[in-house]
């Protein structure tokens, strides 16, 4: 049992899953496999070279880049499990160290960290853990599960932050973001078969509906938000922003909002707040679903994260290969008309900024992106999702 709910979990996270629901503009089996023959063998010794520099960044306890923060080590330990090349082979001795470096980092409460960003860690920690598909990791998954539900904010159904989840740091009041939210409900999303299954008893779950709502705060989207600093500037209808009234595209630190500068939508929150709808049983032919991937569509762009420029840019390319990947999209159609397909060009564009030592990193250390451990392991977890989503 336990291995076939691992395998839906782990299949829908590669992107080789499309939620009951068809893709957009296939392509049939046999043309895609003509069409990216050639980037595929590419694409291969890319995630090959990344995974590489990350076998050599380990510390030799177990953990990358940081022991603070065991996201960090989720992340390689992610990047190594779902390479193509390595399923169906025996786990080897250093990735089993991370695994063992994570489980030691869970505390009592089912949380996964080690200094702070508790719900953060925890949901990136469990999809590390959901895609070892071993079924002694299932305490432990189901433990960061409860822990992840009991962030989610309960308050008065007008409050901004209702049914969100933020950092898991201690605040009052808990203040959720888009960010968490979106990794929590997708951990959340992808054990859900697991805690069904009714071999671990009875398992909490998360107001979903709440969560929906909170998601509806993040969109610039009059039709469902009816938050004040919603702006009426048609190039921000169906983008999303970090937080209800607030944009990390203006760097606020607080809710406060400016009426007369609303928060500026941008690209990887987008994809998030996207992906997020779709974790929530909101069909992807649904407006707000459709609002978002037009304001995509209309902002496309692998030069930048848009809204962000530079900042936030290879966590922008793994959101976008995610999303679009688990959406079964194949085809994005700009502003000017023309037809992009996003996989060749995602790749290409990944494949061409790789250093020669396998790794890649953010001339911007914002969010962390000048530590080559965080990006590299976003640019081969990226490369994975497109590669496992090619249709065949």
């Amino acid at each position: 049992m336990f291995k076939s709910v691992l395998s839906l979990t782990l299949a829908a996270a590669l992107g080789t899953a499309s939620f009951g629901q068809t893709t957009l503009t296939a392509i049939p089996g046999e043309a895609a496999a003509a069409k990216y023959a050639s980037i595929s063998q590419e694409i291969l010794r890319a995630i090959e070279k990344g995974n590489e520099y990350l076998k050599s960044k380990q510390n030799p306890e177990g953990y990358w880049a940081q022991p603070s923060y065991p996201a960090l080590t989720a992340l390689a330990v992610t990047a190594y499990m779902r390479d193509p090349a390595n399923q169906g082979k025996p786990v080897p001795e250093y990735i089993r160290k991370g695994y063992d470096f994570i489980l030691k980092s869970q505390k009592e409460d089912g949380s996964i960290f080690n200094r702070g960003m508790s719900s953060y860690n925890t949901a990136v920690c469990m999809i590390a853990l959901l895609a070892a598909n071993k079924e002694e990791y299932a305490p432990a998954i189901l433990k960061g599960r409860a822990y992840l539900i009991k962030q989610q904010n309960h308050f008065a159904p007008d409050n901004p932050y209702n049914g969100g989840i933020g950092y898991g740091d201690k605040q009052a009041p808990p203040i959720a973001d888009l960010s968490n939210t979106s990794l929590a409900l997708e951990a959340i999303y992808y054990s859900q078969k697991l805690a069904k299954d009714g071999k671990y008893g009875e398992q909490p779950d998360l107001d979903w509906n709440a969560a929906t709502e909170f998601i509806n705060r993040c969109q610039q989207n009059p039709a469902v938000n009816k938050e004040p600093w919603v702006s009426n500037d048609k190039s921000q209808l169906g983008g999303f922003v970090y937080r209800p009234g607030v944009s990390s595209a203006r760097d606020k630190k607080s809710a406060a909002f400016d009426k007369a500068e609303p928060p500026k939508a941008y690209g990887s929150m987008t994809y998030a707040g996207m992906q997020s709808l779709i974790y929530a049983n909101v069909d992807k032919n649904d407006p707000r679903v459709k609002l978002a991937l037009k304001w995509l569509e209309n902002s496309y762009s692998l030069d930048e994260n848009p809204g962000m420029g530079v900042q936030g840019l290879y966590y922008y390319y793994q959101a976008m290969s995610k999303a679009l990947s688990a959406m079964g999209i194949d085809t994005l159609t700009l502003e000017n008309g023309r037809k992009v397909d996003w996989r060749d060009e995602l790749a290409n564009k990944l494949i061409s900024i790789q250093k020669s030592d396998g790794s890649w990193v953010n001339t911007n250390n914002r969010w962390w992106e000048a530590d080559p451990v965080l990006v590299t392991s976003y640019c081969v977890l990226a490369l994975e999702q497109l590669y496992h989503s090619i249709p065949r």
